[in-house]
């Protein structure tokens, strides 16, 4: 008998498990990805069967149960589907530099490259317990540094969403214990996907 497929299915990563060592180790893709990013799939897809979410796109179910507190289930897992892919998509072997449209921003709004970087670490290390730092294009095409508590994402405020790093513990404790700090400056200055931040810069709002 044919079994109807699950509607949300865990993607997969854009490089191998090794692929971020040192900065990242293949130890911490596997329980991230492999258990903490896959939970939430299966989480998710035990919730939304037989409701109004069923048949909807990933995007759509987070815009659509952000801030309803009787659907802070199906929220907090489909928010966290989405947050978890778009940090691998932010992260990249050898990092980059940002440039063009997007460094003009940067120079403009953050005060160069170097003030980027010590701001997202420092407001991903200010971040109180579990949540996320983010880079954010507004509808002027402004940008700015945000930080989110537990699953909450920018994008469900209809912003543009540029670059995030995870600041749950599960993100870094294998490989630097309760050095947060160590782990964001490590990713800020090494790992970061610019070309796919600005991707996400040139696209409309």
């Amino acid at each position: 008998m044919a079994t109807t497929p699950a509607p949300i299915t865990l993607p997969a990563l854009p490089w191998p498990d090794n692929a971020l060592d040192p900065v990242i180790s293949a130890n911490t893709i596997s329980f991230h990805y492999g258990k903490h990013h896959k939970t939430y799939v299966d989480n998710l897809n035990k919730l939304i069967p037989g409701t109004e979410y069923a048949d909807m796109p990933l995007e759509k179910i987070v815009t659509a149960t952000a801030g309803k507190a009787d659907k802070a289930g199906i929220f907090n897992n489909a928010a966290q589907i989405w947050n978890h892919t778009f940090f691998w998509a932010c992260l990249t072997p050898g990092g980059g530099k940002p440039k063009g449209e997007l460094m003009r921003a940067i120079d403009r709004d953050l005060g160069g490259l170097d003030k980027f970087k010590e701001k997202f670490a420092h407001d991903g290390v200010a971040q109180f317990g579990s949540g996320w730092v983010w880079l954010v294009a507004y509808d002027d095409d402004r940008i700015g540094i945000e930080k989110t508590p537990d699953a909450v994402t920018p994008m469900a405020e209809g912003k543009r969403c540029l670059l995030t790093i995870d600041v749950w513990e599960h993100a870094y404790y294998l490989d630097y214990q309760n050095r947060r700090p160590d782990f964001l400056t490590a990713v800020t200055g090494k790992l970061l996907n610019w070309d796919f931040a600005m991707q996400n810069f040139l696209r409309s709002g």
